[in-house]
């Protein structure tokens, strides 16, 4: 006998911020909504990425200004009791997944545990059920990529070290972007001697050189060694830990070995090809309206392969836009500024036009660096080299571009992305009255 489909007018696939966020502006349209998880419900973000991270990086954080402070009026030593921030992080995640079902189930919204794989242009399969929509949303997010290398199997990713129950004594990082600096900046203050493998000489390439040069500087001077144009080709299981085996006779032992070489899109698994839809190393393919090649299927966040900064806010915007869509709207989508954030030690942030596309016509932009040190807010903190650059536009002489590398970086930069977006001139800025000293009040003698 033939199995019956359970009939929806839209089925979302993944649970993260994308998928949850978009059924629920589905289900408030009044349409029918099915959300398929086969991991964890809410997604990377709270499970095991920004949440999780920020709750380490508080403490880690703490700990430095603290130690910016040794000999200027703070006399306390410090240390990470790591068993003990595990455990508050640990605290946090736990309630994470059921609490995400859970809201999405009283909201009507039905739900599904397992693997999705479309069977045909307008079916999937979930285990043993068969699901049909007239639309459906992909959500499925990323993971993290590993070397494809002799001892992948001993690679760890970012995952594994937000849920280490001890920090080793001595780690690598192989990778040069976000997540091999994050976690450098974190091991470093938790007592572990920590090395960075990076393939080529300029790590985190979006961003501004001099600001990464001075960032890769202080993290040196906190203990992280990099060692730049550098291959992993083999990792190795020894007596005591690791061996790593790069080009040119390389080789380091070490106690655990992470992989922070990317993430890939969740999308490769689906049956994609069986609904016609097409797909890359960067996701699902959509278009402006993020819609893949079959129009009734759309991709958002993480799994989409859209010219975008993949965060989860920016999942959000796609998410409520793509319920918007499937309502009847037809236009296509716009983003505003996206503000992006490093939190290593210290923070490095960076928001509209980049450095490496004003080079691209130096006649008509100016790229302007501000060393902060004497400045008020930093100098109380004893900040080594707080720096930010501006780019201006000649033209119109307003602010287009900023990028910050400082313990405040976080907050300067979403100042920055209000300014910047809502085209500020340096007239104006100056003219808004500030409370002092702060972070904010600092911005009238940036512009």
């Amino acid at each position: 006998m033939e199995q019956l489909a359970e009939k929806y007018d839209v089925v979302v696939i993944g649970a993260g911020p994308a998928g949850t966020a978009a059924a629920s502006a589905i289900k408030s349209k009044g349409q029918k909504v099915a959300l398929v998880e086969e991991d964890l419900w809410g997604g990377t973000c709270p499970n095991r990425g920004c949440d999780p991270k920020k709750i380490l990086y508080t403490a880690v954080e703490a700990k430095k200004r603290a130690e910016l402070l040794t000999s200027n009026g703070l006399n306390s030593q410090i240390t990470l009791d790591w068993p003990a921030l595990m455990a508050n992080k640990r605290a946090y995640t736990k309630e994470i997944s059921p609490a995400t079902k859970k809201g999405m189930e009283n909201s009507q919204i039905q739900t599904y545990v397992g693997h999705a794989e479309f069977v045909a242009d307008t079916t999937l399969t979930v285990g043993e059920q068969l699901l049909e929509a007239s639309n459906f949303v992909i959500a499925t997010g990323q993971r993290p990529a590993l070397l494809d290398i002799p001892g992948q199997e001993f690679l760890k990713t970012s995952t594994d070290f937000l849920d280490l129950d001890d920090m080793p004594a001595d780690i690598t990082i192989i990778g040069g972007g976000y997540v091999a600096f994050e976690l450098a900046g974190i091991a470093v203050s938790a007592g572990a001697k920590v090395t960075v493998l990076v393939h080529n000489s300029r790590p985190l390439k979006a961003f501004p050189q001099k600001l990464v040069t001075a960032l890769v500087e202080q993290l040196s001077n906190q203990g992280v060694k990099f060692v730049f144009d550098q291959n992993v080709i083999e990792v190795e299981s020894i007596e005591k830990g690791y061996r790593i085996h790069g080009e040119n006779d390389y080789q380091q032992d070490t106690d655990m070995v992470f992989a922070a070489v990317g993430r890939q899109p969740n999308v490769d698994d689906l049956g994609l090809t069986q609904a016609g839809v097409e797909y890359s190393k960067q996701g699902v393919i959509v278009d402006r309206h993020l819609r893949s090649t079959a129009a009734h299927i759309y991709a958002i966040g993480d799994a989409a392969a859209s010219p975008i900064p993949k965060l989860t806010p920016v999942a959000g915007i796609e998410a409520k836009y793509v319920a918007a869509q499937i309502a009847g709207r037809d236009d296509e989508i716009t983003y505003p500024l996206v503000p992006t954030v490093v939190f290593s030690l210290p923070k490095l942030a960076q928001v509209g036009m980049t450095e490496s596309q004003a080079q691209k016509d130096l006649a008509r932009y100016q790229v302007k660096v501000v060393d902060m040190s004497d400045w008020i807010t930093y100098k109380r903190q004893h900040e080594t080299k707080p720096l930010v650059q501006l780019i201006i536009d000649k033209m119109s002489g307003l602010v287009v571009g900023g990028a910050c590398l400082s313990m405040e970086a976080d907050e300067m930069i979403n100042y920055l992305t209000v300014l910047i977006g809502e085209e500020y001139t340096a007239k104006k800025v100056k003219h808004i009255l500030w409370s002092y000293p702060t972070t904010a009040s600092d911005l009238q003698y940036i512009y």
